[in-house]
């Protein structure tokens, strides 16, 4: 398992329970690191204990928090526990995400504003909290979506919520930059999750694997290096999208 020197560092990741995020939470514990673990709802309730007792496994620290995002008052809340809980945050990583595959024609407004909350306005109010809470030289990492380069079809609400990130991020970059905080996305391909499936015919799944370097999908051991990279050595970087996705796309 990749490890980075986190020693004395504390790690919010919202989505932390399960798939990418708790994969980030383990190795941040490998690494020193105190982790709050955020979850969803109690459906996720389960994996998120289980990531909890592997960072406590790894010696470390660590808490459980829960909270609709899309709700303001509960991002703010987020980090208020979480900095309660564990003294302080230096590096805050929201892998929250919600994906739609979907014709532009038969999509409701119901799902274009959920699509919109989850992906757009959660990230944003997540970058506000975390500019008002993280230390100064922190990190702040926000997992969009490699389809932010692609010109495809049916992830219009998908693509389009992860899009404004950018421009949050780069704003962010700009405002937080004075404290030495560096903020930055990471773009992974198509995952080998249940979040990709799900939205996916097989002979779908096979095109997107022959997309992709060595004809596979993007792991998740393939992006929670880089996620810890970019809060640990790579903090220079700042204000960037980072495609991580085999060649799936580039611009």
């Amino acid at each position: 398992m990749n490890t980075y020197d986190l020693t004395g560092r504390t790690v919010l990741i919202a989505g932390g329970g399960k798939n990418l995020g708790a994969l980030v939470a383990r190795q941040a514990a490998a690494g020193g690191a105190d982790v709050a673990v955020h979850y969803n709802s109690e459906a996720s309730r389960p994996e998120a204990e289980k990531t909890l007792a592997a960072v406590e496994e790894a010696g470390r620290r660590g808490v459980l928090l829960t909270g609709d995002l899309t709700v303001p008052d509960n991002v703010r809340a987020l980090f208020d526990d979480a900095e309660a809980a564990l003294g302080h945050i230096d590096i805050a990583v929201n892998t929250v995400g919600k994906v739609l595959r979907k014709p532009i024609v038969d999509t409701t407004e119901d799902e274009y504003d959920d699509m919109f909350d989850v992906n757009a306005k959660a990230a944003y109010f997540f970058l506000r909290e975390a500019g008002r809470h993280v230390t100064d030289g922190g990190r702040i990492i926000t997992v969009v979506t490699a389809l932010l380069a692609a010109f495809t079809d049916g992830y219009s609400t998908y693509a389009g919520g992860k899009a404004p990130v950018e421009h949050f991020t780069r704003a962010a970059a700009k405002e937080f930059g004075a404290r030495g905080i560096s903020v930055n996305n990471v773009a992974p391909g198509p995952m080998d999750t249940p979040f990709f499936y799900g939205q996916e015919t097989p002979e779908r799944v096979e095109f997107h694997k022959s997309q992709g370097l060595g004809g596979r999908l993007t792991e998740i051991g393939d992006i929670a290096p880089l996620i810890l990279f970019l809060a640990t050595d790579g903090g220079w970087i700042t204000g960037q999208t980072v495609f991580a996705n085999g060649g799936y796309t580039t611009r």
